[in-house]
């Protein structure tokens, strides 16, 4: 199915109480804005705004292209809507935090947390040379943390991956852009273009929706900690169960890293979901297990590192209190 490129929103648009300052990013599913409240705080706007299904050329609301595809746009901005609900729940320091939901523009929007920093895919372009093996676990283990909170509340991220993970300005990981319903429409209208990433999605993403669990999130960590070890993603799980040729990250990795980090890394990308950690936590005390027994790596680091620097600030945040 043809999509076409829907216009943003455009700067210094009124949406309710918040205004629009400037496109952050825009995709098949969301344009995602940088807007002001009326305190002039800034905060994140996502926009439901799926372009295989809708267009907007001029003006601010959105027009559905076809009447067949009326039933799966609504089908998707109810998915959109519960999500964003449900995130409004969750108050974690390493979960972006959504402050609010609105119908505006025959549409949806969800206003977030403006988080000021770089993704962890800037970083592992830029600054990789800087990630140790205690520092990988302990960024880990922090987001985890946030996980751990998502899947209590009986939601699927479905979408974990570098740029899906900022780190602020302070040195905290933060997971955001949360893709369950970006499944949901997909899994309602399988004759959409998928919506998941290649190297990251589990493989029941691809064929066995009914499979998803926390399992599927743990394969996009692990995929992500691939990426952190080895600059580039592992191979998209589909490809994987036609032929699996995954070069293993210890033989890529462009540092030494432990045997048990890369045995890690191996357990959480199994194509079958139940040889994976089936929780966030399991796989949070694999990860903490070796923090506890490498202090010294961690204190030597410290010392060689100044503080300004990209290790430098988020040690300082991750050295703190896990749980």
């Amino acid at each position: 199915m043809a999509s076409q490129t829907n216009q943003p929103l455009p700067d210094g648009y009124q949406l309710n109480n918040y205004t629009i300052e400037k496109l952050l990013s825009s995709g098949g599913f969301s344009i995602v804005y940088l807007a002001r409240d009326e305190n002039g705080r800034p905060v994140a706007i996502k926009e439901y705004l799926p372009a295989a299904l809708v267009i907007r050329v001029d003006g601010a609301e959105v027009k559905i292209n076809s009447d067949e595809n009326l039933a799966v746009f609504r089908h998707g901005l109810k998915c959109f809507f519960e999500e964003g609900r449900s995130l409004a729940t969750i108050s974690h320091p390493n979960i972006v935090g959504v402050e609010n939901f609105f119908r505006a523009n025959e549409t949806v929007y969800m206003v977030m947390q403006y988080v000021r920093g770089r993704t962890l895919q800037f970083h592992i372009q830029r600054h990789r040379h800087e990630f140790t093996e205690s520092f990988i676990r302990r960024m880990f283990t922090h987001l985890l943390n946030g996980l751990r909170e998502v899947h209590a509340k009986k939601l699927l991220h479905l979408d974990i991956k570098p740029a899906n993970i900022y780190i602020t300005m302070e040195g905290k990981p933060v997971l955001l852009d949360f893709g369950a319903a970006r499944q949901a429409l997909t899994s309602d209208a399988p004759r959409l273009r998928p919506m998941y990433t290649a190297g990251y999605a589990a493989p029941e993403q691809y064929h066995s929706l009914e499979q998803l669990g926390p399992w599927s999130d743990i394969y996009a960590v692990g995929a992500t900690i691939y990426t952190c070890l080895t600059g580039v993603h592992p191979q998209p799980a589909n490809e994987r169960g036609k032929e699996d040729q995954m070069i293993p990250a210890k033989e890529l990795a462009r540092q030494n890293y432990s045997a048990e980090l890369y045995e890690i890394v191996d357990w959480c990308l199994k194509l079958d979901h139940l040889g994976r950690p089936q929780t966030a936590f399991e796989l949070q005390k694999a990860l903490m297990r070796e923090i506890k027994e490498m202090p010294g790596e961690v204190e030597a680091v410290e010392e060689a590192v100044a503080d300004d620097s990209l290790a430098g600030r988020l040690r300082k945040t991750l050295n703190r209190k896990i749980f």
